[in-house]
C-alpha cells in the first residue's frame, strides 16, 4: 500500500455507456472501506450514452476540503476525444491510461496505452472494459487493496457478472503488471 498519509486524485474520463461514473463510485467506495475520506464529482454530456463522461475521485487519509481534482496524479482516458483533453498533463508528471485498442497513441514516459477493449472482448463482455482499465490504474497506483475492490464488485453484481468483474480486474492488474515488469 502507498503511503498511508497520501492523497490520489483521479480523472477517468471517457464516452458515456463505458462505465466510468460507475467506477468512480465503487473505486470511492472500496477507499472507504479502507478509511480514508473519499470526494467523487461527476459530469457528463447531455446525451448520457455516447457524449462526453467524466469521473473524477480524490482518495485521501486526511480531510478533503475542495471536491474537484485539481492536480491529478492519473487519468484514465477511453476515448480519442478524452486522451485529447488530458495528454498535455503527462508532460508534468500525470501517469495516463488510455486505450490502445480505440486509441492509436504512442507510449511516452508517462502514457500507457493498453488493450483493455480487446481484453474485454476475449473475456466475453465488452461491459468491462472499464473494471480492466481500473485494474491496471489500481495496480500502478496502490490507491486502494485490491481485495477491498473486490469486495465492492461482489457488493454491486452478484452470480456471474460479480465473478466476471472479479476476473477483469484481475486481468487490469496482471496487463499492468506484464507490460510493466
Amino acid at each position: 500500500m502507498a503511503d498511508e498519509n497520501s492523497t490520489f486524485e483521479i480523472i477517468l474520463a471517457g464516452s458515456g455507456g463505458q462505465g466510468l461514473v460507475s467506477s468512480g463510485i465503487m473505486l470511492g467506495e472500496a477507499a472507504i472501506l479502507e478509511g480514508k475520506e473519499v470526494m467523487q464529482t461527476t459530469s457528463y454530456g447531455i446525451a448520457q450514452r455516447g457524449g462526453l463522461s467524466l469521473a473524477e475521485v480524490i482518495i485521501s487519509s486526511e480531510e478533503i476540503f475542495f471536491q474537484h481534482v485539481l492536480s491529478p496524479d492519473i487519468v484514465l482516458a477511453l476515448t480519442d476525444e478524452s486522451l485529447s483533453s488530458y495528454m498535455h498533463l503527462a508532460q508534468s508528471g500525470v501517469t495516463i491510461f488510455y486505450d490502445s485498442t480505440l486509441i492509436k497513441e504512442g507510449k511516452t514516459d508517462r502514457l500507457y496505452g493498453y488493450p483493455f477493449t480487446e481484453m474485454a472482448g476475449e473475456l466475453g463482455h465488452l461491459g468491462v472494459v472499464n473494471i480492466i482499465a481500473l485494474g491496471a490504474v489500481i495496480a500502478e497506483s496502490k490507491m486502494v487493496r485490491p481485495e477491498n475492490m473486490e469486495r465492492v464488485l461482489r457488493r454491486h453484481f452478484s452470480g456471474k457478472i460479480a465473478e466476471l468483474n472479479v476476473k477483469a480486474l484481475s486481468v487490469g492488474r496482471d496487463l499492468y503488471h506484464g507490460l510493466c515488469n
